[in-house]
């Protein structure tokens, strides 16, 4: 054993030992520890423990988690009902909690599980040990005056436990309101009673033990909840965003300089006598790319892309940086954004505004006429942006407005190479497998007040095409040159689809007369013995072949299939949930959705952390021809970046949601025409067909017959009618009810008519 041993070492070596267990007198023989290298191991020993590595399992006795089956390690998952699930961190199935055992830790907790009982079917049950690691110090929710106390109430429905507040914390200290928040200033009050009904913010002073309520004092008031701006305070502090500037961070972006000195020109290539502009939406503040496109004499195209250079301002380890690490990504709310980068960056130092000298990193490809990127360079240079352009403004030049060509008559002839050059770049993609779903998204309408007053469908033209088209294929060559070059870096990686939702998949395209195409699949069937939670008759599950073969291809062709078809929107739609979620990665797995052999992110790097990590990573792979980061440095990185995309990601769906049920709460009683897109034992969950809006129609509410849900066929069936409700069926329902504390709309059958979807003929 070398004279240092790491906290790696030991687990290894644990780990590598029968039944991966080891005693701490037989790791100190084993190991050759005298003196001081034992107390050295006491404490290598404890940190494991306190990560879940380790388990001690009587006094002196330790196993690795993971390698022994009886214990495992992974983040605590709730249900509103009271139990829960541990989701291992080895992708190991999920292990079962009952109430009694969920109710020791909080949903999103690190915990430490003991497998207490296996079914015959594998299905595992446990008992949390120890919680490793919480995930709530604050919660926020609505503060109730009770006879027996105060208490909050978690706004988080996963959250089941009210949180007391002794006598005496239930107002915060007062404090100055930091200049640097994202939203309105907190509320003061002038005692605990007017604060009931109103919305604070908890700082947990003890966690959930024994059966006990957590305890906490109040740090924040936000004010009621239909109040202006309250929701999106909640969902801030739900999700646990960061949201105001350290000071720190705030004097180092202040003293950035805005002037680029003359040494720093020198070594950069200078672009600003060449028509570059930047395309964004109308509201867009800060402008990370620009793009040019021009026809070289070969019959090529020369496309420019050109980044904001973040990481020539956001140097590693500095104030600024690891708030940005924290934060991962801005997250964007409908009134307002909270940015990776103070403002002094982002809107400003940063951003590609027109007719000012900004430094960029650029990507120069040459691109033959098939798509194929025949040559590429990449370098520092500084531009200086022609015009702001937005997305509607170019797709009115490229459809022939004669005021909007007039206006930008120096840039028609650009514009029209870039549109070329997309759909060049897109035909190439679809050749290859590359699938393109074409999802409508939904935009919310606010009033000056905030408050949201519709929801349209979000458009999409051949400028919002232009723009992804380019981005892609620079995200590609910058992946594609470091993959080349042997240099560690991050990836963006979105891994081939689990089997097992693939063929869930196909059993519901196969009621509308479709399928991916994927062939005939023996598989092995078994009854299960254990009955249903739900009580329904046992099933015959299906176990499913580890080799299953899918391409992208296979998905691109249903894809072309439902194109413009009354079924499109909703086999689209479960399509993308059979796929799975792209995350950050050191190791490049491939694309599976863009059929891209390597991709990564990099030309986001205002409002994306791994962007800013990529830069870093080939501009010194441009200085020195080595890499700058390890494999475990990388992997850190993709991990925490990965979870804080998915927090922003969860904390933009909801805040949405929670808007559209308020905007529905006047329209109760009305009839609306909707499409069925999931059924359950419960019920039916329905989307309003101009709204975008969904909601759940209860099973019991279903008029003139009892029904009961066919799981085989993911259908609702009446017991007498034999009138049915699935997936796709166009009905129209009545609003029965808004709930806006759970932010959940319910809705009930208004016409007795059911249009069922129709088959693939």
């Amino acid at each position: 054993m070398p004279e240092a041993f790491t906290d790696s070492s030991v687990l290894e070596h644990v780990r590598k030992l029968p039944h991966a267990r080891a005693t701490y007198k037989q790791l100190v023989r084993e190991l050759r520890l005298h003196g001081e290298k034992r107390d050295d191991l006491d404490k290598v020993l404890d940190r494991l423990c306190d990560s879940g590595l380790l388990v001690e399992l009587r006094s002196g006795h330790f196993a690795a988690v993971g390698e022994n089956a009886d214990y495992v390690a992974g983040r605590l998952s709730i249900h509103r009902d009271g139990f829960g699930f541990l989701i291992p961190d080895t992708g190991k199935s999920d292990v079962f909690l009952p109430p009694h055992e969920a109710e020791k830790g909080m949903n999103g907790d690190r915990a430490l599980v003991h497998i207490t009982r296996m079914s015959g079917e594998g299905r595992a049950e446990g008992e949390i040990l120890r919680i490793l690691r919480r995930a709530h110090v604050t919660v926020v929710g609505e503060f109730r005056v009770r006879k027996r106390g105060n208490f909050v109430a978690p706004s988080d429905e996963r959250l089941q436990q009210w949180i007391e507040i002794p006598e005496g914390m239930e107002l915060p200290a007062a404090s100055a309101s930091p200049a640097n928040r994202v939203g309105p200033a907190p509320r003061t009050v002038g005692s605990h009673e007017d604060l009931d009904g109103m919305v604070v913010n908890v700082e947990i002073l003890e966690f959930p033990e024994d059966g006990q309520p957590a305890v906490g004092r109040v740090i924040e008031i936000l004010g009621f909840p239909d109040e202006f701006g309250v929701d999106v305070e909640i969902m801030i502090r739900k999700h646990h965003l960061p949201h105001e500037f350290p000071p720190d961070v705030l004097e180092q972006a202040r003293a950035v300089p805005h002037s680029i000195g003359a040494g720093e020109m020198a070594k950069r290539r200078d672009f600003r006598d060449v028509a570059i502009v930047t395309i964004d939406g109308e509201t867009a503040r800060d402008f990370d790319d620009a793009v040019r496109v021009e026809p070289l004499p070969n019959g090529h195209y020369l496309l420019q892309v050109h980044i904001a250079d973040v990481s020539h301002y956001v140097r590693p380890g500095t104030p600024i940086d690891r708030e940005a690490l924290l934060r991962g990504t801005s997250v964007y709310f409908p009134d307002r954004a909270v940015p990776m980068l103070p403002i002094e960056l982002s809107t400003d130092i940063c951003s590609l505004r027109p007719q000012e000298d900004r430094l960029v990193l650029s990507a120069l490809l040459e691109i033959d006429r098939q798509g194929e990127i025949v040559a590429q360079q990449f370098m520092r240079g500084v531009i200086r942006s022609a015009e702001r352009m937005t997305y509607t403004n170019v797709f009115r030049v490229l459809e022939g407005d004669a005021a909007m060509r007039e206006r930008y008559a120096k840039l028609v002839p650009h514009f029209e190479h870039m549109r070329d050059l997309a759909l060049i770049l897109n035909r190439k993609r679809t050749k290859r497998g590359s699938i393109d779903f074409d999802m409508p998204e939904s935009n919310i309408e606010l009033d000056l007040s905030g408050q949201m007053i519709g929801v349209t469908r979000a458009e999409r033209n051949i400028a919002h095409r232009i723009i992804e088209e380019f981005m892609l294929a620079a995200n590609e060559a910058v992946a594609g040159e470091l993959e080349h070059a042997e240099i560690p870096s991050l990836y963006r990686i979105h891994e081939i689809p689990e089997a097992k939702r693939v063929m869930e998949f196909e059993e519901i395209a196969a009621h509308f007369g479709y399928s991916l195409g994927i062939g005939a699949i023996p598989v092995k069937r078994y009854p299960i013995a254990q009955k249903r939670r739900d009580g329904g008759k046992t099933r015959k599950d299906i176990v499913l072949p580890q080799d299953l073969r899918i391409s992208s291809r296979n998905y691109q062709r249903l894809i072309n299939k439902i194109a413009g078809k009354p079924e499109e929107r909703i086999l689209s739609y479960l399509m993308l949930r059979s796929l799975k979620q792209a995350r950050y990665s050191e190791r490049n797995e491939g694309h599976f959705a863009l059929a891209a052999q390597a991709y990564t992110h990099f030309t986001s790097p205002i409002r994306r952390y791994p962007d800013l990590v990529v830069h870093r990573i080939l501009a010194h792979y441009l200085d020195t021809k080595s890499g700058l980061l390890e494999s475990r440095a990388l992997r850190e990185i993709g991990d925490d970046t990965s979870f804080t995309e998915r927090r922003a990601a969860e904390a933009e769906r909801e805040l949405i949601e929670w808007k559209k049920v308020k905007f529905m709460e006047d329209r109760v009683g009305d009839e609306f025409d909707a499409l069925i897109i999931s059924t359950t034992k419960f019920g039916f969950f329905v989307e309003l067909t101009e709204l975008f809006i969904e909601g759940l129609a209860p099973i019991e509410t279903l008029p003139g017959d009892h029904y009961r849900y066919h799981e085989n066929g993911r259908k609702i069936i009446g017991e007498r009618t034999r009138k049915t409700y699935s997936i796709g069926d166009q009905v129209r329902v009545r609003l029965d009810r808004a709930d806006s504390f759970d932010r959940k709309l319910q809705f009930a059958i208004a016409a007795a008519v059911v249009r069922k979807k129709s088959k693939k003929r």
